[in-house]
């Protein structure tokens, strides 16, 4: 333990004795999370080092002191800048309602995404909002489905990286795991198959966009969601072909 650890453990002992009762019980409550078994990894990651995955999987132990709801984006988002930056990272968030990168990391812009849908598959990843769609035209005519890949197409080029924080299982036993996306991955979508739903009873009518690989296994899918939001899905992306950076496996105790 260092001086400078040392001399802060004693600033909060200090502080004890000023603490009501409600605050005294919420100070338990994080200590006993604490000492429950937890379990976090690196698995292949240029992004974290372990202190920065213990600072994470704490932050989510925090989390899930006073909550049984995953972790939303925008938490994702705040920690992983705090946390890369106590690890020495020049991290910063980008400027609220920005529609490309979410953090810049060492100067590189990445974007962020999450699942913790109950029906979650741990071999294939599905992103519920990838991107808006807009406006544009969009009715019944196949060939709108070229337009809005060339849209999806543009987007990747507003980041370099993309992460997808998944929670695997819920309380009491939580599974968290990092799995980035790689681009190329994405990119592949420009020689995919297109597929617009003619005989949907929506208007526009939505549609599909398949990558295969060439053997002509599915990697993933693209839904051009036609629903009152207009956005972009990412459907049954194989995990096998994206990355595990990291994960956290921990209880969280009753109380």
């Amino acid at each position: 333990m260092t001086i400078d650890q040392q001399q802060r453990i004693k600033e909060i002992v200090r502080k004890i004795p000023s603490l009501t009762a409600g605050q005294i019980y919420w100070l338990e409550r994080v200590l006993q999370v604490f000492e429950s078994p937890h379990n976090f990894q690196i698995v292949n990651s240029d992004l974290l080092d372990l202190k920065t995955v213990e600072n994470f999987g704490d932050a989510l132990r925090i989390h899930h002191s006073f909550s049984a709801e995953p972790f939303t984006k925008d938490k994702f988002e705040f920690v992983l800048q705090k946390v890369l930056t106590m690890s020495g990272h020049d991290a910063s968030l980008a400027p609220k309602g920005n529609r490309g990168y979410d953090i810049s990391i060492n100067g590189t812009k990445v974007s962020l995404k999450t699942q913790a849908d109950r029906n979650i598959r741990e071999d294939k990843i599905w992103i519920s909002k990838f991107m808006e769609l807009g406006k544009g035209p969009w009715g019944d005519d196949p060939k709108d489905l070229v337009r809005l890949r060339s849209s999806f197409l543009q987007h990747l080029r507003n980041y370099e990286r993309i992460f997808t924080l998944r929670t695997l299982r819920r309380a009491p036993h939580w599974d968290y795991e990092l799995v980035e996306i790689p681009k190329r991955l994405l990119f592949a979508a420009k020689n995919g198959d297109l597929q617009m739903q003619l005989k949907s009873r929506q208007y526009p009518k939505p549609g599909y966009c398949y990558v295969r690989s060439r053997t002509g296994q599915e990697i993933y899918q693209l839904y051009f969601d036609a629903g009152s939001e207009r956005k972009l899905q990412v459907k049954n992306l194989l995990k096998s072909s994206c990355l595990v950076h990291a994960t956290w496996n921990f209880v969280i105790p009753q109380e």
